[in-house]
Protein backbone atom coordinates (compact mmCIF):
# COMPACT_ATOMS: atom_id res chain seq x y z
CA UNK A 1 0.00 0.00 0.00
CA UNK A 2 2.97 2.52 1.02
CA UNK A 3 4.28 1.96 -2.08
CA UNK A 4 1.62 2.34 -4.33
CA UNK A 5 0.87 5.38 -2.48
CA UNK A 6 4.48 6.78 -3.09
CA UNK A 7 4.45 6.27 -6.86
CA UNK A 8 0.78 7.62 -7.33
CA UNK A 9 2.45 10.72 -5.77
CA UNK A 10 5.79 10.60 -7.62
CA UNK A 11 3.08 9.73 -11.24
CA UNK A 12 1.68 13.18 -9.79
CA UNK A 13 4.20 15.70 -9.38
CA UNK A 14 6.07 14.51 -12.99
CA UNK A 15 2.58 15.51 -14.25
CA UNK A 16 2.27 18.81 -12.91
CA UNK A 17 6.06 19.53 -13.57
CA UNK A 18 5.69 18.37 -16.97
CA UNK A 19 2.57 20.87 -17.65
CA UNK A 20 4.80 23.74 -16.51
CA UNK A 21 8.01 23.42 -18.79
CA UNK A 22 7.16 25.14 -22.13
CA UNK A 23 7.75 23.82 -25.33
CA UNK A 24 10.36 24.82 -27.44
CA UNK A 25 10.48 24.03 -31.12
CA UNK A 26 13.57 25.68 -31.43
CA UNK A 27 15.27 24.09 -29.33
CA UNK A 28 18.65 22.47 -30.99
CA UNK A 29 17.90 24.76 -34.33
CA UNK A 30 21.30 26.34 -35.46
CA UNK A 31 21.83 30.00 -35.86
CA UNK A 32 21.19 29.73 -39.85
CA UNK A 33 17.89 28.06 -39.23
CA UNK A 34 16.90 30.42 -36.53
CA UNK A 35 17.71 33.33 -39.02
CA UNK A 36 16.13 31.71 -41.73
CA UNK A 37 12.85 31.04 -39.83
CA UNK A 38 13.27 35.30 -38.99
CA UNK A 39 13.04 36.41 -42.30
CA UNK A 40 10.32 34.29 -42.77
CA UNK A 41 8.36 35.49 -40.02
CA UNK A 42 9.23 39.07 -41.01
CA UNK A 43 8.52 38.64 -44.48
CA UNK A 44 4.86 37.70 -43.31
CA UNK A 45 4.59 40.65 -40.29
CA UNK A 46 5.29 38.22 -37.44
CA UNK A 47 6.99 40.42 -35.32
CA UNK A 48 6.66 39.01 -32.48
CA UNK A 49 7.77 35.00 -33.67
CA UNK A 50 10.59 36.65 -35.33
CA UNK A 51 11.88 38.69 -32.49
CA UNK A 52 11.80 35.90 -30.38
CA UNK A 53 14.52 33.43 -33.56
CA UNK A 54 16.55 37.01 -33.30
CA UNK A 55 16.72 37.28 -29.31
CA UNK A 56 17.52 33.33 -29.54
CA UNK A 57 20.29 33.70 -32.33
CA UNK A 58 21.70 36.91 -30.14
CA UNK A 59 22.06 34.10 -26.74
CA UNK A 60 22.72 31.01 -28.19
CA UNK A 61 25.26 32.16 -30.70
CA UNK A 62 26.47 35.64 -29.89
CA UNK A 63 29.66 35.60 -31.47
CA UNK A 64 28.86 34.21 -35.05
CA UNK A 65 28.44 36.84 -37.87
CA UNK A 66 24.33 35.56 -37.69
CA UNK A 67 24.46 37.44 -34.13
CA UNK A 68 25.42 40.98 -36.18
CA UNK A 69 22.59 40.27 -38.33
CA UNK A 70 20.16 39.35 -35.82
CA UNK A 71 21.01 42.48 -34.24
CA UNK A 72 20.08 44.85 -37.17
CA UNK A 73 16.95 43.18 -37.62
CA UNK A 74 16.10 43.11 -33.92
CA UNK A 75 15.81 46.74 -34.49
CA UNK A 76 14.21 46.96 -37.31
CA UNK A 77 11.53 44.60 -35.73
CA UNK A 78 11.03 46.44 -32.49
CA UNK A 79 10.45 49.48 -34.19
CA UNK A 80 7.89 47.78 -37.16
CA UNK A 81 6.17 46.26 -34.11
CA UNK A 82 6.17 50.08 -31.77
CA UNK A 83 8.52 49.38 -29.38
CA UNK A 84 10.88 52.23 -30.11
CA UNK A 85 12.50 52.32 -27.00
CA UNK A 86 13.56 48.33 -27.12
CA UNK A 87 14.55 49.56 -30.94
CA UNK A 88 16.75 51.91 -29.87
CA UNK A 89 18.22 50.12 -27.19
CA UNK A 90 19.32 47.18 -30.28
CA UNK A 91 20.56 49.97 -32.22
CA UNK A 92 22.89 51.51 -29.07
CA UNK A 93 24.05 47.94 -28.37
CA UNK A 94 24.52 47.41 -31.88
CA UNK A 95 27.18 50.93 -32.09
CA UNK A 96 28.83 49.65 -29.02
CA UNK A 97 29.82 45.90 -29.95
CA UNK A 98 30.60 47.04 -33.50
CA UNK A 99 31.77 50.30 -34.16
CA UNK A 100 33.25 49.85 -38.13
CA UNK A 101 30.30 47.57 -39.32
CA UNK A 102 28.81 47.71 -42.80
CA UNK A 103 25.64 47.96 -41.27
CA UNK A 104 26.46 51.03 -39.56
CA UNK A 105 24.63 53.83 -41.89
CA UNK A 106 21.57 51.43 -41.87
CA UNK A 107 21.13 51.56 -38.06
CA UNK A 108 22.16 55.59 -38.17
CA UNK A 109 19.23 55.82 -40.40
CA UNK A 110 17.11 53.96 -38.33
CA UNK A 111 17.69 55.55 -35.25
CA UNK A 112 16.75 59.26 -37.32
CA UNK A 113 13.72 57.48 -38.38
CA UNK A 114 12.65 56.26 -34.88
CA UNK A 115 12.93 59.66 -33.16
CA UNK A 116 11.74 61.27 -35.91
CA UNK A 117 8.07 61.66 -35.02
CA UNK A 118 7.86 60.06 -31.71
CA UNK A 119 3.88 59.31 -31.27
CA UNK A 120 3.56 62.32 -28.35
CA UNK A 121 5.60 64.81 -29.72
CA UNK A 122 3.90 67.76 -30.71
CA UNK A 123 0.13 66.73 -29.91
CA UNK A 124 0.31 69.17 -27.19
CA UNK A 125 -1.06 71.42 -29.89
CA UNK A 126 -4.26 69.17 -29.93
CA UNK A 127 -4.67 69.23 -26.32
CA UNK A 128 -3.37 72.66 -25.18
CA UNK A 129 -0.75 71.75 -23.28
CA UNK A 130 1.66 74.79 -22.07
CA UNK A 131 4.51 74.44 -25.21
CA UNK A 132 7.20 75.64 -22.67
CA UNK A 133 6.74 72.22 -21.38
CA UNK A 134 7.57 70.50 -24.59
CA UNK A 135 11.08 68.97 -24.57
CA UNK A 136 12.08 68.49 -28.54
CA UNK A 137 14.94 65.81 -27.66
CA UNK A 138 13.70 63.20 -29.94
CA UNK A 139 14.00 65.95 -32.95
CA UNK A 140 17.63 66.76 -31.85
CA UNK A 141 18.46 62.84 -31.13
CA UNK A 142 16.91 62.25 -35.13
CA UNK A 143 19.04 65.33 -36.20
CA UNK A 144 22.18 64.03 -34.56
CA UNK A 145 21.70 60.61 -36.05
CA UNK A 146 21.22 62.02 -39.52
CA UNK A 147 24.04 64.33 -39.56
CA UNK A 148 26.15 61.74 -38.77
CA UNK A 149 24.82 59.28 -41.10
CA UNK A 150 25.45 62.14 -44.43
CA UNK A 151 29.02 63.01 -42.17
CA UNK A 152 30.25 59.59 -42.38
CA UNK A 153 28.84 57.73 -44.86
CA UNK A 154 28.04 60.58 -48.40
CA UNK A 155 27.93 58.07 -50.31
CA UNK A 156 25.41 55.62 -48.19
CA UNK A 157 22.48 54.59 -50.32
CA UNK A 158 19.91 56.40 -47.14
CA UNK A 159 22.00 59.61 -47.42
CA UNK A 160 19.68 61.42 -50.09
CA UNK A 161 17.19 60.83 -47.70
CA UNK A 162 18.31 61.79 -44.60
CA UNK A 163 19.47 65.17 -45.95
CA UNK A 164 15.90 66.24 -46.93
CA UNK A 165 14.41 65.08 -42.82
CA UNK A 166 17.44 66.78 -41.52
CA UNK A 167 16.85 70.04 -43.82
CA UNK A 168 12.81 69.96 -42.38
CA UNK A 169 14.54 69.02 -38.70
CA UNK A 170 16.28 71.86 -38.80
CA UNK A 171 13.46 74.00 -39.11
CA UNK A 172 10.94 71.93 -36.94
CA UNK A 173 13.77 72.81 -33.77
CA UNK A 174 13.66 76.09 -34.79
CA UNK A 175 9.98 76.68 -34.71
CA UNK A 176 9.72 74.72 -31.40
CA UNK A 177 11.95 77.44 -29.94
CA UNK A 178 9.62 80.18 -31.76
CA UNK A 179 6.49 78.74 -30.77
CA UNK A 180 7.65 78.41 -27.04
CA UNK A 181 8.58 82.90 -27.75
CA UNK A 182 5.40 83.50 -29.08
CA UNK A 183 3.83 81.46 -26.49
CA UNK A 184 6.35 83.93 -23.70
CA UNK A 185 5.55 86.91 -25.70
CA UNK A 186 1.20 86.19 -25.35
CA UNK A 187 1.29 86.52 -21.70
CA UNK A 188 4.03 89.57 -21.50
CA UNK A 189 6.90 88.06 -20.43
CA UNK A 190 9.15 89.83 -23.04
CA UNK A 191 12.43 89.18 -22.14
CA UNK A 192 12.33 85.34 -22.41
CA UNK A 193 10.51 85.81 -25.26
CA UNK A 194 13.14 87.93 -26.78
CA UNK A 195 15.71 85.15 -25.69
CA UNK A 196 14.29 82.42 -27.29
CA UNK A 197 13.49 84.45 -30.70
CA UNK A 198 17.24 84.85 -29.98
CA UNK A 199 18.39 81.61 -30.02
CA UNK A 200 16.38 80.59 -33.15
CA UNK A 201 18.81 83.72 -35.15
CA UNK A 202 22.18 82.29 -33.66
CA UNK A 203 21.44 78.90 -33.35
CA UNK A 204 19.20 78.03 -36.86
CA UNK A 205 20.94 80.84 -39.19
CA UNK A 206 19.03 80.83 -42.55
CA UNK A 207 15.98 79.08 -41.43
CA UNK A 208 12.91 79.85 -42.46
CA UNK A 209 11.72 79.89 -38.49
CA UNK A 210 14.08 83.32 -38.57
CA UNK A 211 11.84 85.41 -39.87
CA UNK A 212 8.97 84.51 -37.26
CA UNK A 213 11.83 84.76 -34.45
CA UNK A 214 12.49 88.71 -36.15
CA UNK A 215 9.08 89.76 -35.38
CA UNK A 216 8.87 88.68 -31.76
CA UNK A 217 12.27 89.96 -31.01
CA UNK A 218 11.42 92.95 -32.58
CA UNK A 219 7.91 93.49 -30.50
CA UNK A 220 9.33 92.45 -27.59
CA UNK A 221 11.93 94.97 -27.27
CA UNK A 222 8.87 97.27 -28.00
CA UNK A 223 7.16 96.04 -25.47
CA UNK A 224 10.38 96.53 -23.17
CA UNK A 225 11.17 99.77 -24.34
CA UNK A 226 14.32 98.89 -25.79
CA UNK A 227 14.35 101.42 -28.98
CA UNK A 228 17.58 100.42 -30.05
CA UNK A 229 17.37 96.48 -30.45
CA UNK A 230 13.81 96.87 -31.67
CA UNK A 231 15.52 99.01 -34.32
CA UNK A 232 17.69 96.38 -34.45
CA UNK A 233 15.79 93.55 -35.37
CA UNK A 234 13.81 95.35 -37.77
CA UNK A 235 16.73 96.46 -39.48
CA UNK A 236 17.83 92.66 -40.22
CA UNK A 237 14.23 92.09 -40.88
CA UNK A 238 13.78 94.33 -43.75
CA UNK A 239 17.10 92.97 -44.66
CA UNK A 240 16.69 89.52 -45.24
CA UNK A 241 12.52 89.28 -45.48
CA UNK A 242 12.55 92.68 -47.48
CA UNK A 243 9.03 90.90 -48.41
CA UNK A 244 7.16 90.22 -45.22
CA UNK A 245 4.18 91.11 -43.87
CA UNK A 246 4.33 89.88 -40.36
CA UNK A 247 4.05 92.33 -37.76
CA UNK A 248 2.76 91.63 -34.13
CA UNK A 249 -0.62 91.91 -35.13
CA UNK A 250 -0.16 88.82 -37.19
CA UNK A 251 1.63 87.39 -34.98
CA UNK A 252 -1.07 87.50 -32.21
CA UNK A 253 -3.84 86.60 -34.84
CA UNK A 254 -2.37 83.88 -37.39
CA UNK A 255 -2.61 80.25 -35.53
CA UNK A 256 -1.89 78.62 -38.38
CA UNK A 257 1.87 79.28 -38.93
CA UNK A 258 2.74 75.63 -38.57
CA UNK A 259 1.57 72.46 -39.22
CA UNK A 260 4.13 70.17 -37.36
CA UNK A 261 2.36 66.68 -38.31
CA UNK A 262 3.63 67.46 -42.05
CA UNK A 263 7.37 67.39 -43.18
CA UNK A 264 7.72 67.59 -46.64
Amino acid sequence: MRAAIALSVALTVAGCSGTDTKYDKTAGWSAEQLYTDAKAEMDAGGWNDARDRLTAIESRYPFGVYAQQALIDLAYVNWKDGENEQALAAIDRFQQMYPNHPGTDYMLYLKGLINFTPASAFMSNLTGQDPAERDPKGLRASYDAFNELIKRFPQSKYTPDAQQRLTWLVNAIAMNEVYVARYYYERGAYIAAANRAQTVITDFEGAPASEEALVIMSASYGKLGMTDLQNDAQRVLKTNYPDSTMNEQTLLTDKSWWNPFSWK
